[in-house]
Order: structure tokens, then sequence, then C-alpha cells
């Protein structure tokens, strides 16, 4: 099990946005990121929870946030229409940076149920839906 996942960002507000509209239909909220002298922050976890955690920072060195070839982070979603909420709510943001990096529907090659959808965040960070159907399967 992981503590939590950190993707950078370099406007909070709006990542901040994007996510909100991305994790609400997944059952995660926006919980109060305590400051503590280190960079802005927002932080997302399941209600009630403590952890895990998944935090958009702008980054600490100053530097531009830059995102990692071959990195992705996959939310899990209790139905393939939760995906599909995800997924729609996310896109009202592609006027803002987002993007739409493949719809919603079954990845068969993943294993037996899995439905999935991919985005970018405003800051080309790679996000994937996944609902896995029956996980005794895959």
């Amino acid at each position: 099990m992981f503590s939590h996942v950190t993707v950078g960002c370099t406007d909070l507000p709006r990542t901040a946005a994007f996510y909100d509209a991305l994790l609400a239909p997944l059952g995660l909220v926006r919980r109060p990121v305590v400051p503590d002298g280190g960079p802005e922050a927002a932080c997302w976890t399941a209600p009630g929870q403590a952890l895990p955690r998944f935090y958009a920072y702008i980054p600490l060195n100053g530097e531009p946030a830059s995102v990692g070839n071959g990195s992705m982070v996959a939310f899990s979603a209790a139905s393939a229409e939760a995906v599909d909420a995800a997924h729609e709510a996310a896109l009202r943001h592609i006027g803002h940076g987002a993007s739409d990096e493949g719809a919603p529907g079954p990845r068969p090659r993943y294993g037996q149920g899995y439905y999935g959808a991919y985005l970018r965040d405003p800051d080309g960070n790679k996000i994937h839906v996944v609902y896995r159907g029956d996980l005794r399967a895959n």
C-alpha cells in the first residue's frame, strides 16, 4: 500500500479545480493542507480517511513542474458509470489545459471487466480512471 502520490503543478487553483471535478465522482474530497512553510499544495482523500492521499504541489525548488515519461496516476472507480462521470467532469477543464487521452470504455487487454479512461491534467500529468469489474480475474 502507498501513503501518498504527488504530482507537480504550475497553477494550484487551476489544478485543484480540475482534480475537484475529476475526483468527486470517485468519492474523494479535498482536505485542508496545514501550512508548514513548504510548497503550496492541495490534497484529496476518501472521506474520513487519513491515507492514502493524493497531492498536487507547486514544486518546492521553484523550478517549473514537469511530467515523467511513462509516469501515470491511476484512480480506482466503483463502477463503469463512475469512470464515465469522472472523465466527463474532467473534460470540462479542457479549456484550462486538461486533455482527453482516451475515452471511457472496456480495455479487455488489461483483464476481464476492466473499464477505463485516460486524461492529462492541466500540467500534462497522465491520469487514468479505472473500474476493474471482477477483481479476481485481474
